[in-house]
């Protein structure tokens, strides 16, 4: 029997990088807004049962009406409301599934290039050690530098990679790592961070360059590019 698999997408996110009167979770790419694209996506994968958006407090009842009465998504949604921060948000994600068992994924609203095999890829991933998230290696010379932008060390890309989502997770294992940030006031860069720090293992595995994340204009003008193109982009 497989694991029943939930989907967090968090998109409480307020647009401070965007600097637009909408928030950029509901600007439209081609007709559709970027949220509804991603939720999309993960309403048409197989292997996911239940799905929670988390939006920001003010924005619940604009995204129950808006966005997921147009998107027509056929699976279990609940609608959460975020936190101060991200790991905040997740963390009342998390708090909406009741059982310990099975898998989660945990992806950012305004990734919505993400492709169905590497959802699958993560879920059986996570299903085999516990951890596992998408990312592509440093196809960049990356500099260490000081906190007066002086270089300190250029690093070796061989070992080097950009995390991306989703990551994937067994329900139990993200809980504890969650509730034990929490307690301890530990903020993390990502999910995966939450789990390493217990000393878990995370694999990552690799994803795709065209799975960015849309926090600015570059970015919003990178993905009109893309979404001419999706699902086949370059």
């Amino acid at each position: 029997m497989k694991a029943k698999v939930h989907a967090i997408i968090v998109a409480a996110g307020k647009s401070i990088r965007l600097k637009d009167a909408v928030r950029k979770q509901y600007v439209a790419l081609d007709g559709i807004p970027i949220l509804g694209r991603t939720l999309n996506i993960f309403d048409s994968c197989q292997r996911v049962s239940q799905i929670i958006v988390v939006v920001p407090k003010e924005d619940l009842d604009f995204c129950r009406n808006e966005i997921l009465l147009s998107a027509k998504l056929q699976k279990d949604v609940i609608l959460v409301a975020g936190g101060a921060e991200r790991q905040d948000s997740v963390f009342n994600g998390l708090k909406a599934i009741e059982s310990d068992d099975g898998i989660v994924l945990i992806h950012d609203g305004v990734r919505p290039f993400v492709r169905q095999e590497h959802l699958i890829a993560c879920i059986n991933g996570a299903v085999e050690l516990g951890a596992c998230i998408l990312g592509i290696p440093a196809f960049d010379t990356v500099k260490k530098v000081s906190l007066t932008n002086e270089v300190t060390q250029t690093l070796k890309r061989d070992t080097l990679w950009l995390a991306q989502t989703p990551q994937a997770f067994k329900v139990k294992l993200i809980k504890k790592a969650h509730e034990a940030a929490k307690q301890e006031g530990f903020i993390g860069t990502d999910d995966a961070s939450l789990v390493e720090r217990l000393g878990e293992v995370v694999k990552i595995i690799p994803g795709s360059r065209s799975n960015i994340k849309i926090t600015n204009r570059e970015d919003l003008k990178l993905a009109r590019a893309i979404v001419k193109d999706w699902p086949d982009p370059l």
